[in-house]
C-alpha cells in the first residue's frame, strides 16, 4: 500500500468527501451541503462549539479515500465530539481509519478537550469494535465515550 496522507481539509475537498460519506449512507448532494455548512459554521450539531476540523487521508497525491471530522462541544459534558469517520470500502481494513481517528485525538488534545463523545449506531457492530478497539466505551444508547481522548494519542 502508498504511504497513507493525513491533511486537514478545505472547501475544494468537499466532492470528494461527499462521496465517500454517500458509500454508506445518503447522497453526494445531501453531503455536499452538509460538509460546505459544518465547514462554514452553519451546521451546528447539539451543543456544538466553533472549533472543527476535517481530515482527509489519500495514498500520495490520489483523491482521498478517507475522513474523519470533529468539533468542540459541551454535550454530555463532553469537551469534544468526533461528528464522522469514514473510508472508502476498498480501503477499510488496511489501518486508514486508525491513522485518521488518532490525528483528530492530538487536534482535540491540542484544543484541551479530553473527554470525546461520538454519535453511532450501536448496532453496527463493525463501527463498535472499531471505537471500543480505540478505547471508546458506552455512554448512553448509541453514545460512546472517550473518557480521555489523550491515552489514545499514538500511532
Amino acid at each position: 500500500m502508498s504511504t497513507v496522507v493525513l491533511r486537514q481539509a478545505d472547501r475544494s475537498d468537499i466532492p470528494a468527501l461527499a462521496a465517500i460519506r454517500a458509500t454508506d449512507w445518503g447522497t453526494t448532494d445531501f453531503w455536499t451541503q452538509r460538509f460546505a455548512s459544518y465547514l462554514d459554521g452553519l451546521y451546528n450539531p447539539l451543543d456544538a462549539l466553533a472549533p472543527r476540523v476535517i481530515y482527509t487521508a489519500s495514498l500520495g497525491d490520489d483523491d482521498p479515500v478517507g475522513l474523519v471530522a470533529g468539533h468542540l462541544s459541551r454535550r454530555y459534558d463532553c469537551h469534544g465530539e468526533l461528528q464522522w469517520i469514514s473510508v472508502l470500502p476498498p480501503y477499510r481494513g488496511l489501518g486508514i481509519a486508525s491513522r485518521l481517528f488518532h490525528q483528530l485525538a492530538a487536534w482535540f488534545a491540542e484544543h484541551d478537550a479530553f473527554r470525546i463523545c461520538i454519535n453511532c449506531d450501536t448496532d453496527n457492530e463493525n463501527i463498535v469494535r472499531f471505537l471500543s478497539r480505540h478505547g471508546a466505551v458506552p455512554l448512553s444508547r448509541n453514545w460512546l465515550v472517550w473518557p480521555d481522548i489523550r491515552v489514545h494519542l499514538t500511532l
